[in-house]
């Protein structure tokens, strides 16, 4: 253990590796926030937090295990030409799972029933939860998979994974309530994981797309909608979304339509 700590190189490989852990985790806490908003206020920090520590424990499950998820990547079947193995699967099921989620969410958002009426607001800390670890399973199978060919040292990659969650813990709660608060930008959010779970489903049938490209064009139009809010601050109020948890519906007060 000793030698590692004193090697320089086990010290790039671990800062790289937190670093994509960090990019790769950016679709898994834009989803955790829209989810944790379907919660009472007072639930939603600690939904938030247990997504994250079930995202954690998942990665360094799978990291324990690592020749089943190398043996993941063997074929099992070929389709339209293209061989299918478990790891496609889980890719296309997950990118399935997300595009639905993400389209019913931008459904209810800009159509649903607001407040209290709405179906949305049946949903319990366990749904939630349980949601979470879904995903997560897609977000960590891709991540491990992607840390296995970068870096040999279990080790090395459990400290990069605690390390990149923990941080993840201290900017999910801002990142969380900042996307709440702003309409424009939880559509954005919306609308970029409808995009990852398309190119989940793309990756599933072996057509690899840059997430780089991806990325790049939701920061530059994150960046323009900021420039957007900040000019919008002294105009109208900005335009309001169905929200599918209201605290006065819950209590029997129905909420102002606008």
């Amino acid at each position: 253990m000793l030698e590692l700590l004193a090697d320089p190189q086990i010290w790039i490989a671990f800062a790289t590796l937190t670093a994509l852990e960090l990019v790769l985790g950016i679709d898994n806490i834009i989803f955790i926030a829209i989810l944790v908003d379907k919660l009472p206020p007072e639930k939603r920090e600690f939904a938030r937090k247990l997504g994250l520590f079930i995202a954690m424990f998942m990665r360094i499950g799978l990291l324990l295990i690592l020749s089943w998820i190398i043996g993941l990547t063997a074929p099992i079947f070929t389709i339209f030409g293209n061989e299918i193995s478990g790891r496609d699967l889980v890719l296309i099921a997950g990118g399935l799972f997300l595009l639905w989620k993400s389209v019913g969410e931008i459904h209810q958002s800009m159509e649903g029933i607001e407040g209290g009426a709405s179906s949305a607001v049946k949903s319990t800390m366990t749904a939630v939860i349980l949601q979470i670890m879904l995903v997560d399973l897609v977000f960590s199978l891709d991540s491990i998979i992607t840390a296995v060919g970068m870096v040999d040292e279990v080790a090395v990659m459990i400290a990069a994974v605690i390390t990149s969650v923990g941080l993840m813990m201290v900017f999910a709660g801002p990142i969380g309530r900042f996307v709440s608060a702003h309409p424009t930008i939880k559509m954005l959010a919306l609308s970029f994981l409808v995009v990852v779970a398309v190119v989940l489903i793309a990756e599933g049938f072996d057509n690899h797309v840059p997430k780089g490209y991806i990325y790049s064009a939701m920061a530059f139009s994150v960046v323009v909608e900021m420039l957007n809010i900040r000019m919008r601050k002294r105009a109208a109020q900005p335009v309001h979304l169905h929200s599918p948890y209201s605290a006065d519906a819950a209590d029997g007060i129905p909420d102002k339509q606008v």
